[in-house]
């Protein structure tokens, strides 16, 4: 399958791409092109850089501009500054924990492809009111997991969600079997010991486990 072009592609390209986002948290900028280069290799291109460290932004921008088969957004947008800083360090896709509208308006206003964070039937039916219908689960083990997804299938079928938040390997499994799901979150793909130990290799590894839970889509 094509990634997105520089062309801006919408949430749902995104979400179809791959049936994992790594949700990367980097405390140093110069692993990023090298974590980003493992995970690409791996078949998952689209990548998730949390505005939680000092380094998030210079990685970001580190993986925008030295990683071609990099579709990289940031995860963790909690204000409409840092959804502009992101966008500026060349964001393509913007998430946030959070869904309430004065937020999710200014990420739309961004351009770039939005994924707000819900975790209750209101916050859906407030974010479907902003016009959007890609939504991030979050946190998706902690709100109810695959049987919370199971009940929003029901008054909620146009609505596909990216669960995130404890999700794990073996976990994945079952949150891609649901039809409302397009793809998880997880931040298991590069762990802060195969960070720190240069294993780039086995991020790889990690990456083509992954890649394999669900066949691409056509």
């Amino acid at each position: 399958m094509s990634v997105p072009g520089a062309d801006g592609p919408g949430a749902a390209e995104l979400l179809a791409v791959a049936p994992v986002i790594p949700v990367l948290v980097l405390d140093d900028a110069t692993t990023a092109v090298p974590v980003a280069r493992a995970l690409v290799a791996g078949g998952l291109p689209v990548l998730e850089v949390t505005l939680r460290t000092d380094a998030a932004l210079a990685a970001l921008e580190r993986v925008a501009a030295e990683v071609p088969g990099a579709v990289v957004g940031a995860g963790t947008v909690r204000t409409g500054a840092q959804a502009r800083e992101a966008v500026r360090a060349g964001a393509r896709f913007l998430v946030s924990p959070g869904s309430h509208a004065s937020l999710v308006r200014s990420m739309q206003e961004t351009g770039a492809a939005v994924l707000p964070g819900v975790a209750t039937p209101t916050e859906v039916l407030a974010v479907q009111d902003l016009g959007l219908s890609e939504m991030k689960l979050f946190p998706a083990e902690q709100v109810g997991g695959v049987r919370l997804l199971a009940a929003l299938a029901g008054p909620f079928p146009d609505v596909a969600f990216c669960p995130t938040g404890g999700v794990t390997a073996t976990g994945a499994v079952d949150y891609l079997a649901q039809p409302n799901v397009a793809c998880v979150g997880g931040s298991w793909l590069a762990p802060p010991a195969l960070v720190a130990a240069r294993d780039w290799e086995q991020i790889t590894q990690l990456a083509r486990a992954a890649a394999a839970l669900r066949p691409p889509r056509a």
